[in-house]
């Protein structure tokens, strides 16, 4: 039996991964919120917008970087904002979103 193979694609995407596993992350985060858990979400929210600005760098796609910057320091564990209310709740959702735009649309050539 013959099978076709694909060709390989041209671009990888690099920040897909972490764009993916923040979006899942900040979209429970309201669930989280006021109990201990949310440092988590603060931690990792920020790392992995520190990874995705990298990801952008490499990619050559600057103007994400003020947008992650932003969610870095907003998100920041060491000193948190005293942020609460229906307004950070949405945040939430819309930095998940965010995320998952940046991963589809950061990519690189492949060599």
């Amino acid at each position: 039996m013959m099978t076709k193979q694909r060709p390989p694609s041209m671009y990888q995407r690099n920040a897909f991964a972490p764009g993916l596993l923040a979006a899942a992350v900040l979209f429970v985060a309201p669930v989280l919120m006021g109990g201990d858990w949310f440092a988590v979400v603060l931690f990792v929210a920020a790392i992995l917008a520190v990874i995705v600005a990298w990801f952008a760098i490499e990619a050559r796609q600057w103007w994400w970087l003020p947008v992650f910057a932003v969610i870095a320091v907003a998100w920041n564990p060491v000193f948190p904002f005293p942020f609460s209310g229906s307004v950070w709740t949405a945040a939430q959702s819309v930095a998940a979103v965010i995320f998952l735009v940046a991963g589809t649309l950061i990519k690189v050539p492949r060599a």
